[in-house]
């Protein structure tokens, strides 16, 4: 049983309330009472204080009916703003979102180095212009989460990053130093993870997240939450061994899940068994489009070594939900059903297998959503975006 002081259980409340006044988007006083199972006169007082602080608004909603039109309370996605950054390989993503979760800016830069004091610069020089952008609000931008692909640990520190060879880095330290605004690193696996989670997998409270795009890692939720084990290195599912004295990873081992069913493994072997330099997307999808031989037998083995590793996680971790983030595998007609196929034992089980909808967005979504969690200090967070809110691409020069 929780038990507390008035004041710790007046800020459950409030955030129960503020978390389904964000869930449901426009929703009355007493239905609020009816959902919460909170009285009238806690309602009152609760919302009085949300009004004050402006993080929701009150509208009166149209109707036909006779009588006093019903006040509808909303979250004011307007009165902050959270930064997501994806700093992946050769590439750094941003968006920002309002508090209600919707995208109102996202650019992407290629970079023009990539080492290490070099990008703390880049970081700095935008995050400083995003936060002076989106200042003349209330709470102008209330934060920035940084999802890395590579291992943090709980303290938020870089342990190591494979693609950069970064190791024992303190990003957040050294961002720090320059900028004034709360900052939070993240692995980008669980990000994404959250991003699943929050905006589109409402109901699976066990899910997996499996990101093939830099690499393979993992984002895992357990009961709604996010795991991240002890140290904060949980979901490192790329560097699970498939093949005893296997192909070398930069990792230091031999024979890793990555180095066999992650994109830029594909990519590479296209290009080397093809003779095509800087092969990217485009290229493959002409080439399945072609029915080329080389190409679909390469796809055909990523698919039986990628379903080698899922049937090794869904065994450990039996999930609800696996969602797959892939680029190439969107371009391979029935390749959901092709890895089903390779998925049939009787050990453990899984419910539902899908692609993900946000491709190489979901880091920055994810880092978005929990930025706003955290901020709004909500138990749980669930958004919707409209079917036009996911970011398109923009491209840009690091210079």
């Amino acid at each position: 049983m929780i038990t507390g002081d008035g004041a710790y259980i007046k800020k459950i409340n409030r955030n129960l309330l503020l978390s389904k006044i964000i869930e449901y988007g426009l929703i009355s006083r007493a239905d609020l009472s009816k959902i919460t199972g909170l009285n009238k006169a806690t309602i009152s007082v609760q919302v009085a204080d949300l009004l004050n602080e402006e993080l929701i608004y009150e509208t009166k909603l149209e109707h036909n009916v006779v009588g006093r039109r019903p006040i509808m309370l909303s979250v004011n996605k307007n009165a902050g703003y959270v930064l997501g950054i994806d700093i992946d390989y050769n590439m750094i993503r941003f968006l920002v979102s309002d508090l209600g979760g919707n995208p109102v800016c996202y650019d992407s830069l290629t970079l023009d180095s990539l080492h290490y004091e070099d990008i703390v610069l880049l970081l700095t020089k935008h995050i400083k212009a995003y936060k002076n952008t989106y200042a003349n609000c209330r709470y102008g931008m209330v934060s920035v989460t940084i999802g890395i692909h590579g291992t943090v640990n709980n303290e938020d520190e870089i342990n190591f990053v494979p693609t950069y060879q970064w190791k024992n880095k303190s990003l957040k330290s050294d961002l720090s130093k320059e900028l004034d605004i709360d900052i939070s690193i993240q692995n980008n696996a669980n990000l994404s993870a959250y991003a699943e989670r929050v905006y589109k997998h409402h109901e699976s409270n066990n899910l997996l997240c499996i990101i093939l795009s830099s690499g393979i890692g993992a984002g895992i939720m357990i009961d709604g939450k996010l795991h991240t084990g002890f140290d904060g290195y949980a979901g490192e599912m790329g560097h699970m061994i498939i093949a005893r004295n296997g192909e070398a990873c930069p990792c230091g081992n031999n024979g890793c899940w990555e180095q066999y069913a992650s994109e830029p493994t594909l990519l590479a072997r296209l290009s080397n068994q093809l003779n095509i330099p800087n092969i990217n997307y485009d290229d493959v999808a002409n080439l399945i489009a072609k029915q080329d031989p080389i190409a679909i037998k390469l796809m055909d083995q990523f698919i039986i070594d990628l379903s080698v590793g899922l049937n090794n996680i869904i065994n450990m971790y039996n999930p609800e939900t696996l969602v797959l983030s892939s680029e190439i595998l969107k371009l391979y007609p029935n390749a959901v059903d092709e890895i089903k196929n390779n998925l049939n034992f009787t050990v453990s089980q899984y419910r539902d297998l899908v692609l993900s909808d946000f491709d190489n967005k979901s880091c920055v979504m994810g880092a978005c959503a929990l930025a706003i969690q955290r901020f709004l200090e909500v138990p749980q967070l669930i958004l919707t975006l409209t079917e036009n809110s996911i970011p398109s691409n923009k491209l840009a020069s690091s210079k």
